[in-house]
């Protein structure tokens, strides 16, 4: 009985260890792939309730993938509903400020053009860029993370910055 403990996630200490260990990266992977209208933190949530369930079934060598994937899928399903529900729905967004009209557009464009040029870099750039610019993680623990060498996270937030250029002058 106790060689089974060892080879799953149902010890109470195990599953706190990886969810210390886990948990925050996992968030930030979640949030700079999706963004933060999908809670992020519910789904990082959600997949160490799944890991919980499925404990004895899943080794603690690959309860990282195991998670990741997890999390990831909730989020690819929370995408879809979203969009269902878009179909469905308008959104009227109402914006009280003090600020200039002009001030007001103006923003509202730039930011516009920023979501666009971001939305508009490959998934692996913009992964890389926004945990690097964002997050202030450096190459080295953003290659650590996606499993990936330190020159591919390099490549990935220089061709993100030149596209960014491209796309924004103003940057």
């Amino acid at each position: 009985m106790q060689k089974s403990l060892n080879n799953n996630v149902c010890n109470e200490n195990r599953f706190n260890g990886l969810f210390n260990k886990y948990a925050k990266d996992l968030h930030h992977f979640l949030y700079y792939k999706f963004g933060d209208h999908l809670n992020p933190k519910d789904k990082v949530q959600d997949a160490f309730i799944k890991l919980w369930q499925n404990c004895s079934t899943v080794s603690p060598e690959k309860a990282k993938s195991y998670l990741y994937t997890v999390a990831n899928n909730l989020m690819l399903n929370a995408v879809a509903h979203q969009k269902v529900v878009l179909k469905h729905q308008k959104i009227k967004p109402t914006e009280h400020s003090n600020e200039s009209p002009e001030f007001l557009m103006e923003e509202k464009e730039y930011r516009k053009k920023l979501e666009n040029a971001i939305a508009n870099l490959t998934e692996a750039q913009r992964v890389a860029f926004l945990m690097n610019r964002v997050e202030g993680k450096r190459f080295k623990e953003i290659a650590s993370l996606l499993d990936i060498s330190t020159k591919a996270v390099e490549k990935r937030i220089y061709g993100a910055l030149k596209k960014l250029r491209e796309d924004i002058e103003e940057l």
